[in-house]
């Protein structure tokens, strides 16, 4: 990077904890995620454009993605956003109503399921591309033994709950039961926001277009 261009900061609107946007109806949701066959986990996971070291065993299903880790303003529909987006929209309208944007946008979309026993190793969200939206959990499917560490402690997110957490401090998540977890995670930013100093000159010297 030039030493011209500053370093990426975070969004100020962000939480620095968790912030609870309060419980959201997840049910027909819930239903349609229960179906979904073993064999199509397996093969959307093979397929996902986010393959880190430190999900594990985690799989995903990937409805919308960023165009790349430096800029959340260009992100693109994924196969399964066409056949799954009736039942999203409804949820992930309702989980953000609290933030009150007139142009709200939703660069990653995907559901994540953690098999029991599995681990999300401690990272933090490094791409530039982290640093500006809101990250959103809305839990699916849970059980009393799945821990979750977000704004320096360990915490349970309930069922049902929409809560946006800190990405860009260390996190991780263990399911200690006997039962998936399943996660409905994205991420939403403000288009109508000023974008931030440092982004120009950040993908000039990166090299992005």
């Amino acid at each position: 990077m030039s030493p011209s261009a500053a370093a990426p900061t975070a969004n100020p609107r962000k939480t620095m904890t968790i912030r609870r946007l309060g419980r959201v109806e997840i049910d027909a949701l819930s239903a349609a995620v229960a179906m979904i066959p073993d064999a199509v986990w397996a093969a959307e996971n093979a397929a996902k454009p986010n393959r880190f070291e430190v999900l594990d065993t985690t799989q995903h299903i990937v409805f919308r993605f960023i165009d790349g880790p430096r800029d959340w303003r260009r992100s693109h529909d994924r196969d399964a956003w066409a056949s799954w987006r009736g039942r999203l929209e409804p949820l992930l309208d309702e989980a953000v109503a609290p933030y009150g944007y007139a142009h709200g946008v939703f660069p990653r979309v995907m559901l994540a399921k953690m098999p029991p026993g599995g681990i999300i190793h401690p990272h933090i969200d490094a791409n530039p591309a982290a640093k500006w939206p809101h990250k959103i959990h809305v839990p699916l499917f849970t059980n009393p033994h799945v821990v979750s560490f977000f704004g320096g402690e360990e915490r349970h997110l309930a069922k049902g709950e929409a809560v946006e957490v800190n990405n860009l401090a260390p996190h991780w998540v263990r399911n200690g039961g006997d039962a998936a977890r399943i996660h409905l995670i994205f991420e939403y930013y403000d288009a109508d926001q000023p974008d931030p100093d440092w982004l120009a000159p950040f993908l000039s010297a990166s090299g992005a277009s």
